[in-house]
């Protein structure tokens, strides 16, 4: 084991500015990937045919590719197409895409474990199927997708490190870059360990905590 006290300490900055990076790369991919999966889930219980077509298409390319691979396929063909993004939007469109893609099944699911009949009531009542979605189904689906969707998202966080194979200096590079220039492996990386540890520690809370309050519910 090489591991170096000094060294460690030493590459606390740098791990420090790679983990902002990842923290604020997460949030946005998070943030988008839910409006993208919200967007799907309900298009996938939608009556109209061609978006419920498109929705399971969408879910069906995305969640067979492995992630690297969406995330490279963009990195190198968005500017053989004329697209310039930064590697971090770029970052952050290959993970909102995969993390929409899961999260979409994810509402799917709690839509569909709804009873159905509530639906029929709700339409029986004069109810739109919008309004029926909104007032009925919707606030019942939402306790069940909270705590897998917060799962999806630690997920999302730890795939993060994925992007280190785009040039985008976050956590795992900056370990990378601090191994290279300090000829020590060990070190470093115990840093990168703690710093994601840190990170996902509190979803894992929340997670837990959620699963807790609705199992009771």
């Amino acid at each position: 084991m090489d591991f170096d006290l000094s060294i460690f300490l030493a590459s606390l900055p740098a791990l420090l500015d790679g983990a902002g990076t990842t923290a604020k790369l997460a949030f946005v991919s998070i943030a988008l990937g839910l409006c993208v999966g919200i967007a799907g889930g309900l298009a996938r219980v939608s009556p109209l045919r061609p978006l419920n077509w498109l929705a399971a298409g969408y879910v069906t390319m995305i969640r067979g590719v492995p992630m690297l691979v969406t995330l490279l396929f963009l990195y190198y063909g968005l500017p053989s197409a004329g697209i310039q993004l930064s590697a971090f939007m770029v970052g952050v469109l290959a993970l909102a895409l995969t993390n929409g893609a899961y999260v979409t099944e994810i509402v799917r699911a709690g839509i569909q474990s709804v009873d159905l009949g509530q639906m029929r009531a709700a339409r029986s009542l004069g109810m739109s199927y919008p309004q029926a979605m909104r007032r009925i189904i919707l606030p019942q689906a939402l306790r069940r997708v909270l705590p897998p969707i917060t799962n999806e998202s630690i997920t999302l966080l730890k795939n993060t490190a994925l992007v280190s194979t785009i040039a985008l200096t976050d956590l795992l590079r900056a370990g990378l870059e601090v191994m290279t220039w300090q000829a020590n492996t060990f070190s470093p990386f115990a840093g990168v360990a703690l710093f994601y540890l840190v990170m996902t520690l509190p979803l894992m809370a929340v997670t837990r905590r959620l699963e807790r309050r609705y199992r009771i519910a």
